[in-house]
């Protein structure tokens, strides 16, 4: 399925009055792209088992757009210091990210000949998440000497939220994957599907910019995305019974951007 059209409206959208917002706030703007690997956190494998956490990875891109409160680009000249000017900054992001899914761990190894193995063994599943949101992010250190020192570091911290759209797909290698007798493990019965949605979740991440020139920076960045649904990734047998799903869909993001200042 193809990223709805909306995202990119809604982001357009966002810009454009960020932009408009500029000349009477005094805000001054920054945009970006990141790209990295993705380490989806659901109920395919085993939890905290390394072969899942390392197979269960995809990557993720997106764009990114920085409200800047400590300096004006249209005097080209500092706002009034105040600590929230000195140390915030206000993050827009239209990203996507896609994994592959996959059962690892004890349950699918090989020595393992039972019927219940042999059906984990063949599903095979991803999802694609089309995400849009904020995130204000903490720079302990003075934003005002990072960005007038070529060289220096600026770590940080945030917290967001973002909407997403997701886009599951379950299939088996033993054949149609609604055949709940000899394809689809009976765990899974009532607990699958290929349909995509829509949802909430929480954003938090760490890392630090280096000032490669006077308009530009690098980033690394080290996200966690909490979605409020465990469905993200097409699974979610019954939590009752199965209390080893019962936590929604999560992933880990680690990625690298280039950031440039506009003028």
């Amino acid at each position: 399925m193809q990223t709805p059209k909306y995202f990119i409206i809604v982001f357009a959208f966002l810009l454009g009055l960020s932009n408009s917002a500029k000349a009477q706030f005094g805000f001054s703007h920054e945009i970006g792209v990141i790209v990295g690997p993705v380490a989806f956190q659901s109920d395919y494998g085993e939890r905290h088992d390394f072969e899942t956490n390392s197979g269960n990875t995809g990557y993720g891109i997106g764009l990114i757009h920085y409200l800047n409160f400590s300096y004006r680009a249209e005097c080209n000249c500092y706002t009034p210091e105040t600590y929230f000017n000195d140390h915030f900054k206000l993050r827009s992001e239209l990203s996507y990210n896609k994994t592959k899914l996959q059962h690892f761990g004890q349950w699918v190894d090989p020595k393992k000949t039972s019927l219940f193995a042999e059906q984990l063994r063949a599903m095979r599943g991803s999802t694609a998440v089309t995400n849009i949101g904020m995130q204000l992010e903490y720079f302990p250190l003075s934003i005002r000497d990072f960005s007038s020192t070529i060289g220096a570091w600026a770590p940080f911290i945030s917290l967001g939220g973002q909407f997403s759209f997701y886009d599951p797909e379950v299939s088996s290698t033993l054949g149609d994957i609604t055949n709940y007798v000899d394809v689809l493990p009976q765990k899974y019965v009532d607990g699958v599907t290929n349909r995509g949605g829509t949802v909430w979740s929480i954003v938090s991440s760490v890392g630090t910019r280096y000032k490669l020139s006077e308009l530009s920076d690098l980033m690394v960045d080290l996200r966690v995305q909490y979605y409020f649904s465990n469905w993200v990734d097409g699974l979610n047998p019954d939590p009752k019974i199965w209390t080893e799903n019962r936590a929604n869909d999560w992933n880990v993001w680690f990625n690298v951007g280039y950031i440039f200042y506009l003028q």
